[in-house]
């Protein structure tokens, strides 16, 4: 894995730059900002962004369609598809994540800039060059599982000028981490090729530090941990009360999933398991459109 301390120093360094560096004069633009935002609808779904600094998701990728560089991210960062970043529905902006390719066991560390993916059944959307080194393709559609990185994007957070309150939360607790192996680099990489050995595990890519005018804070040298696919399944809501569940699920077919006993028992509302994307789309759909409106794909 990449060392917590280096990504620290690493994404501090870029704080430190992107705001000192505004170009100036009366025709500057707004320097980037740390952005959470409002509640606001996206084709026909709604969204509703929070902070959260201890995020894991599952669900299917996109990759950002748009390939043009230089138009402004919802926080004012410059969009450029050779970077890595990546756009979600609700997470504060900026914020790192660690995204892992479960099909094939790539993991990257990205920036989340912006909002999207505007396709409902996918959980993230990627920039070019961050689905190119996850080798997820154009089309999207791969298995993903994400996680917030807490300690940089607190950083981010802290460093970046706001004009919303903040309410930044203290971790509960660690996260597991994955296990990961460095892989060699990949060609037009634009990376530190330093290398250091982690105390419990394989090697893997240290983090650059910004210098100069040097931007690039986050590494394209992908690790590799084990291929972890799962299941495609539609979650259409999560209760206490199993008389609830089963009234949700009676609306759109499905089944009730029980986890934990007793006052501790969450009642998952689930369609599936699906072949594939295609059809786990369909069922998506249909269960928006009879009103579960929190229905979402998500890996079992």
């Amino acid at each position: 894995m990449i060392p917590a301390g280096a990504l620290y120093l690493a994404v501090l360094g870029g704080c430190m730059l992107v705001c000192s560096c505004a170009p100036p004069g009366p025709a500057a633009v707004p320097a980037p900002q740390y952005v959470v935002g409002e509640p606001y609808q996206m084709g026909s779904r709604w969204s509703y962004p929070r902070e959260d600094f201890d995020l894991r998701e599952s669900g299917l990728a996109a990759v950002i369609a748009d390939r043009r560089a230089g138009r402004r991210t919802v926080n004012g960062e410059i969009y450029d598809p050779d970077r890595l970043t990546a756009s979600h529905r609700t997470l504060q902006l900026p914020a790192i994540l660690r995204v892992t390719n479960l099909e094939n066991g790539l993991q990257l560390l990205v920036r989340v800039n912006d909002r999207g993916p505007a396709q409902p059944g996918r959980l993230l959307e990627l920039s070019r060059r961050a689905a190119e080194l996850l080798q997820i393709p154009p089309a999207g559609g791969t298995q993903i599982a994400i996680a917030v990185e807490g300690e940089p994007s607190r950083t981010l957070a802290a460093a970046l000028p706001t004009q919303e309150a903040r309410s930044l939360r203290i971790d509960a607790a660690p996260r597991e981490q994955l296990q990961a192996e460095r892989l060699p680099d990949v060609p037009g990489a634009r990376t530190a090729a330093s290398v250091r050995r982690a105390p419990a595990g394989p090697a893997v890519a240290d983090l650059p530090r910004p210098s100069g005018d040097e931007n690039v804070v986050l590494p394209e040298l992908p690790a590799r941990g084990p291929a972890r696919p799962g299941r495609l399944m539609i979650q259409a809501g999560s209760f206490t009360s199993r008389g609830d569940a089963q009234r949700q699920a009676a609306r759109i077919g499905a089944r009730v999933d029980t986890v934990g006993q007793g006052r501790r028992a969450e009642h998952r509302v689930r369609l599936g398991p699906f072949p594939d994307a295609a059809q786990a789309d369909n069922a998506l759909e249909a269960a928006l459109r009879s009103g579960v409106s929190d229905a979402r794909i998500i890996i079992d």
